[in-house]
């Protein structure tokens, strides 16, 4: 029987003429709003459950199972203006640099419609069309639970000049972070390709087949079990930074997504975890900040160079750390 409110979620019980049926097969034959490949990303992303459990594409069903899919909000047809602070670190009449805070979006997605870093500017300024309708103006991004800046064109002329810049890797991009253990030499590179992870689709992974993807770095201060790290990006994957210093066995402190958090706590001397425990228990994400953002002004050829301090929280747990 089909819930009477397919918009937020669909369920079904298994027939017995549906035996043996693949779950994304009979998905996509009896839920008319999605076709097979959204039902393999729902269910990549768990939002397919079987009598109360994820369970993969080829699973095959048994009369009376009860199949639960939770369906994405329908995307905005175009990203609206909200009126909200925003920390303007840089702006002149064709673009701006925005000093972002935790816990907002760069710009609005499928399951995320208000709030955005995007809604906030075009109540503020015009962006550039390019983009359009959820990302006008957005040259790059970062993280929700990142902090720090990034640079938005106001016209298509400035976009499309500064994203050349990105794509040949003329934007400089530098990060403060804070990782798990220490990396031991005093400078490196991580040059490891990234693509999306096989088995858990929402995160990514190094790989072969994955895209170039290169960091370096610098220790800029060692601690008891955490050191700073000052890093640079050559290239811009998805979450590079966080996957890179995951792959060299420094995930970034209170990173929930990659090996960050609690369970690193075995991992150094007990005389320091229930530092690190209570340091963790005052940290509700990874401790990464886009610090200093530099690029070739697109109309004025002058080079423009702008930081951002270490947001609070961040800095509490450095001053932790020295107290």
């Amino acid at each position: 029987m089909v819930s009477p409110d397919p918009i937020e979620q669909w369920t079904m019980e298994v027939p017995k003429a549906s035996e043996g049926a693949r779950l994304d097969q009979f998905i996509a034959e009896h839920c008319e709003r999605l076709s097979r490949s959204s039902v393999q990303r729902l269910i990549a992303s768990a939002s397919v459950h079987v009598n109360e459990g994820p369970e993969r594409s080829n699973y095959r069903l048994r009369p009376g199972d009860r199949v639960q899919v939770t369906l994405p909000q329908p995307v905005p047809v175009e990203a609206e203006a909200e009126t909200m602070a925003l920390d303007i670190a840089y702006e002149d009449d064709h673009l701006l640099v925005v000093n972002k805070p935790a816990g907002m979006s760069t710009h609005p997605s499928t399951n995320e419609h208000a709030g955005t870093l995007v809604n906030g500017l075009l109540a503020y300024c015009t962006l550039s069309s390019i983009g359009r309708p959820l990302r006008p103006g957005v040259v790059h991004r970062l993280d929700k639970s990142t902090t720090g800046l990034l640079v938005v064109a106001k016209d298509d002329a400035t976009h499309t000049a500064l994203s050349s810049q990105m794509e040949n890797r003329e934007i400089r991009r530098e990060y403060a972070a804070l990782c798990w253990g220490d990396p031991g030499e005093d400078t490196g590179s991580i040059d490891a390709a990234i693509g999306r992870h096989k088995r858990e689709r929402t995160k990514m992974a190094v790989g072969r087949d994955g895209r170039p993807s290169l960091t370096h770095w610098e220790v800029l201060a060692r601690y008891h079990f955490l050191t700073r790290l000052e890093l640079r990006l050559e290239t811009g994957r998805t979450h590079q930074i966080r996957v890179h210093l995951e792959y060299i066995g420094h995930a970034v402190f209170g990173d929930p997504v990659y090996g960050g958090r609690e369970k690193r706590l075995k991992g150094i001397s007990p005389m320091f975890r229930s530092e690190a425990a209570r340091l963790l228990k005052a940290t509700d994400r990874q401790m990464l900040h886009a610090w200093k953002l530099g690029f070739e002004h697109p109309a004025s050829g002058d080079r423009v160079e702008v930081e951002a301090e270490l947001p609070d929280d961040f800095q509490a747990v450095v001053d932790r750390l020295e107290g």
